[in-house]
């Protein structure tokens, strides 16, 4: 693992959530700039191009910077540029002529917040400028400012030092984004760190290249068979017989990112190079989306990440393929590769809602959900790519009943709820291995919240210890159980492995557990049974699901069968929260001829 590539760790089970987001780096879309109510419409273009000239002479005159970065900040956020127009008191009615006046005087008055400019002008988000100007005072995790308004100057140093050596100011939000202590490091120790990457080979641009892509080429020294060592040894070997030319740092940027790829997956430091230049040409024709897809794709059908990378450039026909829009259709395709009929028969009937159809990008999930990812990998490793090709996939036969069931069912849920929402729902059970049947569109009307909350929560049960046919199985039978947060589902899980004492296997027979309130539910019926039990009236410990799965009344049934007192006990001191912490704290002292 390279612990050095980022400030925060990852878990292995988010791999291909991260991949997913790394293919779409570096931010989402800007939201659009505020409204000039104050100016009037037809002026608003000189209005901003009045601000931008106002701005880059305020922080060059006043601020002393340099002109060159005044410009280039005023320059590069509009959005905040915008906001900044919208505050000004100006009265529309007035000729514009006066406007620069109003500008100059507002902000001889109000100083403005300059990290927002600055954030937006080297390509971060206005969406994450609230975040910026707030860690920009952190001096443990971001900029070394210090509860201020205005750019410090070792920001600006390390900021000089960066444009003047040959960074693209709107690329330097990649090394904030990538290790925001780039811009506490001393602007010496920065040019020294970049002299070392052309002494061992590497011309001007594409050593900016590898500190954009690789930030902590910038913030660590490649100390003799380091972990970066190794790493910027991989990448010397690989440029060098590209014999690329020329000053494109975007071109050599792109060539870095799916590098970065490779080695967020897992693979190994130092062990690379060769390959990566016995592939150079992949590297050309292949988009960095499309690369992380085919990583994350053999990742979760169980190859150890630090094999994945190694495998796909060992095999570099498989980057030929599309292994993501194909149509695969279960249970066809199970015959298709090699599974018997009365195996294909009991896969179906034991997991029928991996039945129907798919795409051949969540393969790995249909596989895990029926316990056969381990085999099918055996398959592909030993040779038979044929399997993934696209017209082996698509050739299998489907079940028209199968598919007009689940049409049925999510006609119907697309009118129950809102369209986008359901997409969401449907393709994130699409991921985890559920194929387009009647058990699918039943779940997606039964379960709420984003496809990332649900991963989330998915993931989260997986890293719990439950295997993952069993929680595909759990899902299909109580989709419900996804309807609440990650704490909340862990917290229940605790509860029912340690204050109850039964193990996870249990929730495999009774996955409705996990849909009862904790606090007004399971912990008051098991405080009363536990008290009954303490004082010799319960004859038999009940199980999680006769306790909770009845009903209020069929409960005091049962507590009535205990004792004819326990129903007015738990009416009196368990049911009610506002008096149940009151009666409990004197609960436990008392004989059980006190109370019943």
């Amino acid at each position: 693992m390279l612990f050095f590539f980022h400030s925060s760790s990852r878990s292995h089970s988010h791999l291909f959530l991260f991949l997913r987001l790394l293919s779409s780096f570096p931010c989402p879309s800007s939201p659009s700039p505020p409204k000039l109510k104050n100016i009037c419409y037809r002026h608003r273009s000189r209005a901003l191009a009045d601000a931008r000239f106002a701005l880059t002479d305020y922080l060059h005159s006043t601020r002393s910077l340099p002109f060159s970065h005044a410009e280039l900040i005023a320059s590069h956020s509009p959005f905040s540029l915008s906001l900044l127009v919208s505050q000004i008191p100006f009265d529309p009615s007035l000729p514009l002529s006066d406007f620069p006046r109003a500008l100059r005087r507002f902000l001889s008055y109000r100083p403005i917040n300059e990290y927002d400019f600055f954030f937006e002008s080297i390509g971060l988000s206005p969406s994450s400028l609230s975040t910026s100007a707030t860690t920009s005072t952190s001096t443990s995790t971001s900029t070394p400012s210090s509860s201020s308004l205005f750019l410090d100057p070792h920001l600006l140093a390390a900021v000089s030092a960066l444009v003047h050596f040959g960074f693209p100011w709107a690329h330097l939000g990649l090394l904030y984004r990538g290790d925001p202590a780039v811009f506490r490091a001393d602007p010496d120790r920065l040019l020294t760190r970049l002299r070392a990457l052309e002494s061992r080979g590497l011309h001007r641009a594409c050593a900016i290249a590898v500190c954009l892509a690789f930030p902590a080429a910038l913030v660590r020294d490649a100390d003799l068979n380091s972990d970066l060592d190794l790493l910027l040894g991989d990448i010397t070997c690989f440029f060098a017989e590209f014999d690329l030319k020329g000053n494109n740092v975007d071109a050599f940027l792109q060539l870095c990112q799916k590098i970065r790829v490779l080695y967020d997956t897992g693979a190994e430091v130092g062990t690379m190079g060769e390959l990566m230049v016995r592939n150079k040409k992949i590297f050309l024709k292949i988009e960095k989306s499309a690369l992380a897809q085919k990583l994350g794709f053999f990742a979760r059908l169980g190859m150890k990440r630090e094999e994945v990378g190694r495998f796909l450039l060992q095999n570099p026909e498989i980057l030929e393929l599309d292994l993501d829009n194909p149509s695969i259709s279960m249970p066809g395709y199970l015959r298709h590769i090699g599974l018997g009929l009365d195996e294909v028969a009991e896969i179906a009937w034991r997991y029928p809602y991996v039945m129907g159809k798919n795409k051949l990008g969540n393969l790995p999930g249909s596989l895990r959900a029926v316990g056969l990812a381990e085999w099918f990998l055996c398959k592909i490793v030993d040779g038979n790519y044929h399997l993934l090709y696209a017209d082996f996939v698509s050739s299998t036969s489907h079940d028209e009943k199968i598919e007009s069931e689940f049409l049925l069912g999510m006609e119907k849920a697309r009118i129950d709820k809102k369209e986008p929402f359901v997409d969401n729902k449907l393709e994130f059970l699409l991921g985890i291995g559920f194929g387009k049947n009647k058990i699918t569109s039943r779940a997606v009307a039964l379960v709420n919240s984003t496809r990332y909350q649900l991963q989330e929560r998915f993931d989260s049960l997986l890293e719990i210890g439950i295997g993952y046919p069993t929680l595909c199985r759990m899902i299909s039978a109580t989709p419900k159980l996804l309807n609440q947060s990650k704490e909340m589902i862990q917290e229940k899980v605790y509860y029912l492995c340690n204050d109850l004492g039964y193990s996870l296997e249990y929730l495999d027979s009774f996955p409705a557990y996990l849909c009862f309130d904790l606090e007004n539910r399971i912990k008051p019926r098991y405080r009363i049974l536990n008290w009954l039990q303490e004082h010799g009236l319960l004859k038999k410990p009940f199980a999680p699901a006769t306790v909770l799965a009845n009903s209020e009344k069929r409960f005091m049934v049962n507590l009535y069968n205990a004792h004819p007192a326990a129903p007015k006990q738990w009416l009196e001191c368990f049911s009610s929260r506002s008096h149940r912490d009151h009666y409990h704290k004197n609960l436990f002292t008392s004989r059980p001829e006190n109370h019943c």
